[in-house]
């Protein structure tokens, strides 16, 4: 499978290549050649297939040959090692659950496949490899606990200063080993902005082997289509118009969840739900894609003012406004309301959700009142202690820690505070 940049700029290149350099040389994100659907036999039957397997058939064409098959299986089952349960709430409305894994939050499942995708690339290579990724909440975690003692590969996680929760702090300040976490004086934007600037910083590559974790890194981004898929094997017995509401910030994961229809998944639409950072909502409305200045909410993974990886949604849909809106729908919350749906999700159902997946539940609620018939499921894409103030305040309940959380609270944090890009280069060339 050969990849080519957005920007079309650039020479075509391979996987292998695309997960090490994360960004093309003119800039752009890296994309597939080619999609060819699976067959229709395989969502027919898919309901006796493991988890592994679909994860294998799906994602084969896109890493195969640069990891042999044998090698991608083993991958596959290390990233895999927990569950991805869909709950019912409502006669249409369920959740799938994807906080089941060590760090609690989906982003387990593209940084554990990547940090082993890079892990094996690197095996024989003398130098270093450093990962340089932003985060506006669980990416740094995920990527912290997916890349730990890998050898060759040193991690730097930039996260904004006072926009994360303390657990979610916790968990990509207190590893230690190959990672270092940089607290930055500023927004999440600012955190992107920095580490893409590395990648084009001549001088800086010309000293070291940079490449990213965030989602526009094509082994952190691709995974993430399986679940979709574990979500369909549990749910295609229904026979119902399946909508997935995915709570969005950088797009990557609703983008991932279109690939897997590309692939031939049976999903009729997708909801963007947004916090007060509602970008791509105003776009959808006014086909004016307008990127601003995020702004802080209390779903903090979602303060994105200009998604990295919408330009694959467009690229998807051939950059048809009109295709694009077949196929996606996009509602905006402020934190009141998603205060009001954490209460409600509580109160009615007994359900304990997080800030997240309180936005995609409202989205799915608002897409139900035009399209009724729909059977909507709401990604929970964080376990709800990881913002403890937050929900326990508003549900009024204390909440018990699990085991992975526990293990992170009352270990000293170590963050090196910066302000500019020159503070990250210097720190970067030392």
């Amino acid at each position: 499978m050969n990849y080519y940049s957005l920007n079309k700029q650039a020479p075509y290149t391979t996987f292998k290549d695309a997960v090490i350099r994360g960004l093309a040389p003119d800039k752009g994100l890296y994309f597939p050649e080619t999609i060819t659907p699976l067959p229709a036999s395989f969502f027919e039957d898919i309901g006796q297939l493991s988890y592994e397997t679909i994860a294998f058939e799906a994602i084969k064409q896109f890493v195969v040959p640069d990891i042999p098959a044998s090698i991608l299986k083993t991958i596959i089952a290390d990233t895999l090692s927990f569950d991805f349960p869909v709950i019912p709430i409502t006669d249409n409305i369920a959740t799938l659950e994807l906080f089941h894994g060590p760090t609690m939050a989906f982003k387990d499942v593209g940084a554990r496949f990547m940090a082993r995708c890079l892990g094996y690339f690197n095996e024989n290579n003398t130098n270093d490899v450093t990962v340089l990724v932003a985060t506006s909440g669980d990416t740094g975690g995920a990527v912290a606990h997916g890349f730990l003692n890998v050898k060759g590969i040193n991690v730097v996680i930039l996260y904004p200063s006072g926009k994360v929760s303390h657990i979610q702090e916790m968990q990509l300040t207190t590893l230690g080993h190959n990672i270092t976490a940089l607290e930055v004086d500023g927004t999440f934007d600012d955190c992107q902005a920095m580490v893409k600037t590395a990648f084009l910083d001549a001088e800086l590559c010309n000293h070291m082997q940079l490449t990213s974790a965030n989602s526009i890194n094509v082994a952190r981004w691709l995974p993430q289509l399986f679940y979709f898929m574990f979500a369909y094997k549990q749910l295609h017995k229904t026979h119902k118009e399946l909508v997935f509401s995915v709570p969005s910030g950088n797009f990557g994961n609703v983008c991932a969840g279109m690939m897997a229809q590309q692939l031939g998944l049976p999903v009729k639409h997708f909801i963007a739900a947004n916090n007060a950072n509602n970008v791509v909502t105003r776009y959808l409305k006014d086909a004016i894609y307008q990127p601003h200045p995020s702004v802080q909410t209390i779903s903090n993974a979602m303060d994105v003012g200009d998604p990295s990886n919408f330009v694959r949604i467009q690229e998807i849909y051939k950059n048809s406004f009109t295709t694009i809106q077949e196929h996606l729908s996009s509602y905006s919350f402020t934190d009141t309301q998603t205060q009001d749906a954490l209460l409600e999700l509580y109160s009615q159902y007994n359900y304990v959700a997080d800030p997240h997946g309180a936005v995609g539940y409202l989205g799915c609620k608002a897409y139900l009142k035009e399209n009724p018939r729909a059977y909507t499921v709401f990604l929970e894409t964080a376990h709800p202690t990881k913002f403890l103030n937050i929900v326990e305040e508003v549900i009024n309940q204390k909440q018990p820690l699990p085991p992975q959380i526990q293990a992170v609270m009352g270990k000293e944090k170590v963050a090196i505070h910066i302000s500019t890009y020159g503070d990250l280069k210097t720190f970067l060339m030392r």
